[in-house]
């Protein structure tokens, strides 16, 4: 049902009248703490002056004006009931009365109506004490009567059931009273009653137990300990007036000397004793020291019997209160054998010259002991295996003296330990180390490292490049140490070795003076010698070998064909040769070493590149194919001659094949004047000397072979007369028939002479001996391939030894000719041929030698 605005205008007038206490009376109610929870407060229905159904009905409600709700109204009984246990100490805490305030609500019509429920209190709290224990000091001359507080215990609770009385133990020297505050609470003092003495009692322990007055009642007890402080009414007493004390000179520092105790009936400060000398002289604060508070008296400094043998040390004890007792201590001092013998050196030799002869004086020196008695004799020794001895002299004096000869190298220096030790018991020792150095003399001469140096230096060096170092050296020191070098006189090639090398006569560095071409000089020796600069100077030689290492600075030279002529010779290959026919040989040297000269052959451009190949290893040029007539009759051949240094050096020759049917005059003629003929590069690179040294072997060369041809034909003409005619000259298939001997069933010498002479193809330079060398077809020389045959070429060198008309010139000649025949390389050339600087071959086919 809504209420009209001027109707709650009214409503709210007079709940603010009922708020403010001016027209509504609160309900007053009380409820004891610590009841349960469900407990019922009051019943407001008589107070309400309402039943049941209209409480109901108008919807009753009990608010709180906390924010705790403590209550519970219940609509259908009207009964006020606790919701929760209420504790008033939590609640209210020290206020009191403990008061919670509500408002029950009731609508249709609004009324208000205030609640105040009082919490009573019950003795729910037992008296406390805010420690267990308090602590009291009170000196033992305090007076009778003296009043002290005691500390007053708290009660939660309120009225009767908080504190009333307060009870202490039985005391004969203490009493408690009990006074009473402006509030009514109660408190308690403790009252001395009898006079104290901490020596007969110096502690008291009582009981305080505070009585609240509830019921039934609850108590609360504490301990009161009470210290009776000491008065300094005690002076300190020492268990003796004087101390004796023995003891050993030279002991330890920190060594106890004796301890001193003084002792004190009081406590605390009062019995506290501080230890301190009375009047000490300055000695016995050197020597000795006192600990303040345990009386110990200990050694700090040296005691020496010698300075003093007594001590009479003066203790003073001194309690907290100011109160001394006095002591003294007699400290009598026994003597030992404190002193150790003392080496004093008179004089000393040093350096010592490492030549000294037996018995020279090193050192001089005395022994001294403070001691007396048999603490003071003394004995000297020295380490053995030392060259080195003691000598005692008529004056008590100790020599010290060599024994054996000195070696500065074997021991430079000796560190040598001299003890002295006195006779008494236990026995004192000291040491000194006297140092001794060996002076050098020049005994040693210099020594090289190797007795024999091998340095590589590589060729077309640069003058003054570094090529090593020899290193001497010298066990001696200083200036007998140092070491120059130099080269002693050689030669080299018959020029001076210092031509060709110096040496840096302070570092023994090696420097190439000139350029060194290794085709010339492959090694040299030199002999250094090393000199030290003692006197007299020591000296030692050694050998260095110097190797020359190849560089590769020489291309390769081609000696067949050769290339220097002003026109190219010819090479003649039947049309029916088949493949892998040889055709010539171009046979290459090269003057460096090693890999460098290696060789190599490559065909670089050809007329047909697909009818021609040159081996790589031997230079042989063979045909690919076979030829045909359709194979143009002149081919032009250009190969690369490359060794295998790095970087690698090559040549070029140009070589001149012509494709025949045989071998007769017209061909000859066409081979005499070629059409198209590739030029040849000169080697313009040859000097005037080469020139002239060629033109003059040629000439030899010329010389001898027309001997030999003179010589073979008187062979011919003989040996045809005895058979048959050179004009007879098998051509036919059964040529190895007719060249054997019925005899023996080998071919005749005369004519393996021939067949070897004439293997292979005719060469231009040689066509005034074409007389003597008949003209073959493919037929021929399938025939000369003949393996009979070829193995009497093969023995005509050995055959022709033997032949006494045969000359030296000859004999080489033929030689060369049936190794060029057969492909012997350049290496054969050069080791066999060359070394004899007679002949050089041209071309392996053509079966002829040509002077260089």
């Amino acid at each position: 049902m809504e209420v009209s605005r001027p109707s709650r205008q009214v409503v709210l007038f007079f709940i603010s009248l009922c708020s403010s206490g001016v027209l509504c009376e609160p309900f007053r109610y009380s409820v004891p703490e610590e009841k349960k929870a469900g407990s019922i407060v009051a019943n407001v229905l008589k107070d309400l002056k309402v039943d049941v159904k209209e409480l109901s009905a108008r919807r009753a409600q009990l608010i709180s004006k906390s924010s705790r709700q403590d209550f519970q109204l219940d609509p259908h009984s009207g009964n006020i009931i606790l919701r929760d246990k209420i504790d008033r100490e939590a609640l209210c805490g020290l206020s009191d009365p403990c008061t919670l305030f509500s408002e029950i609500l009731l609508e249709n019509p609004l009324q208000f109506f205030k609640i105040e429920v009082q919490v009573e209190d019950v003795n729910d709290n037992s008296p406390i004490f805010s420690q267990n224990q308090f602590l009291f000091e009170i000196p033992e001359q305090t007076p009778i009567n003296a009043r002290f507080p005691l500390e007053t215990a708290h009660d939660l609770d309120k009225g009767k059931n908080a504190i009333q009385n307060y009870i202490l133990s039985t005391s004969e020297y203490f009493k408690l009273d009990i006074q009473s505050q402006n509030d009514g609470s109660k408190y308690s003092e403790l009252l001395l009653a009898k006079p104290l003495d901490r020596e007969v009692i110096p502690q008291f322990i009582l009981t305080l137990e505070a009585v609240d007055g509830g019921i039934p009642r609850r108590t609360g007890t504490a301990q009161i300990i009470i210290d009776i402080l000491d008065n300094n009414d005690n002076v300190p007493q020492f268990e003796q007036t004087v101390y004796k004390v023995q003891l050993m000179e030279n002991s330890h520092p920190g060594s106890l000397v004796a301890k001193v105790e003084a002792t004190d009936k009081d406590i605390g400060s009062n019995a506290h004793i501080i230890y301190t000398f009375s009047q000490a002289p300055a000695d016995v604060l050197q020597s000795f020291r006192l600990n303040n508070h345990t009386g110990e008296i200990t050694l700090v400094g040296k005691i020496d019997y010698e300075i003093n043998s007594k001590y009479q040390l003066s203790i003073k004890a001194t309690d907290g209160g100011g109160l001394s007792a006095y002591c003294k201590v007699l400290v009598d001092i026994e003597d030992e054998n404190d002193n150790a013998p003392e080496i004093i050196i008179s004089s000393i030799t040093n350096p010592l010259p490492e030549n000294s002869p037996p018995e020279t004086l090193v050192a001089l020196f005395g022994i001294r002991d403070q001691d007396s008695r048999d603490n003071g004799r003394t004995t000297c020794s020295t380490e053995k295996n030392l060259p080195f001895i003691l000598k005692l002299t008529e004056n008590n004096y100790y020599q010290l003296v060599t024994q054996q000869p000195l070696d500065r190298e074997q021991m430079s220096h000796y560190n040598i330990t001299i003890t002295a030790t006195d006779q008494a018991s236990p026995r004192l020792t000291s040491i000194t180390v006297i140092s001794i150095q060996l002076s050098d003399i020049n005994d040693n001469p210099p020594m090289f490292e190797k007795g024999f140096y091998n340095l590589h230096l590589r060729e077309n060096n640069i003058p003054g490049l570094l090529i090593g170092s020899v290193h001497a050296a010298d066990v001696d020191t200083e200036q007998n140490a140092k070491v120059t070098y130099s080269l002693l006189f050689g030669k080299i090639r018959e020029e001076p070795a210092s031509s060709y090398i110096s040496i840096n006569s302070e570092t023994g560095n090696l420097y190439a003076i000139q350029s060194i071409d290794y085709e010339d000089i492959q090694d040299f020796q030199v002999m250094v010698r090393a000199v030290d600069k003692g006197s007299p100077p020591l000296s030692s030689e050694t050998m260095v070998r110097v190797l020359i290492t190849d560089e590769n600075d020489n291309a390769p030279f081609i000696l067949c064909p050769l290339q220097n002529s002003t026109s190219l010779s010819n090479d003649l290959v039947p049309r029916g040769a088949e493949t892998g026919y040889l055709v010539t040989k171009v046979v290459a040297v090269d003057r460096d070493s090693g890999q460098n000269s290696w060789l190599s052959y490559q065909l670089l451009k050809a007329t047909d590149p697909s009818l021609f190949t040159v081996g790589t290893q031997n230079g042989e040029v063979k045909t690919m194919r076979p030829v045909n007539i359709r194979d143009s009759f002149k081919h032009t051949l250009i190969v690369a001659v490359r060794d295998n240094g790095h970087p690698p050096q090559s040549v070029s020759a140009t070589l001149r094949i012509l494709l025949v049917d045989g071998f007769s005059d017209p061909y000859m003629k066409i081979m005499d004047n070629p059409k198209g003929e590739v030029p040849q590069e000169g080697d313009h690179t040859l000097t005037l000397y080469l020139i002239i040294c060629l033109v003059a072997i040629s000439s030899i060369f010329l010389l001898s072979v027309m001997v030999f041809i003179a010589t073979k034909f008187q062979k011919q003409k003989k040996f045809l007369g005895s058979s048959h005619s050179a004009s007879n000259f098998p051509m036919g298939p059964n040529l190895q028939e007719k060249c054997v001997d019925p005899n023996t069933g080998t071919s005749s010498q005369a004519y393996s002479y021939e067949v070897c002479l004439t293997d292979g193809s005719l060469s231009s330079e040689f066509k005034f001996l074409r007389p003597f060398f008949p003209v073959f077809t493919m037929e021929h020389q399938k025939t000369l391939l003949n393996p009979q045959i070829r193995n009497d070429c093969h023995n005509l060198p050995n055959q022709l030894e033997e032949r006494e008309h045969i000359t030296q010139v000859q004999f080489k000649v033929l030689v060369f000719t049936f190794k060029a025949l057969h492909g012997m390389g350049p290496s054969y050339l050069r080791d066999r041929l060359i070394p004899l600087g007679l002949v050089h071959p041209t071309r392996a086919s053509r079966g002829g030698p040509v002077m260089l």
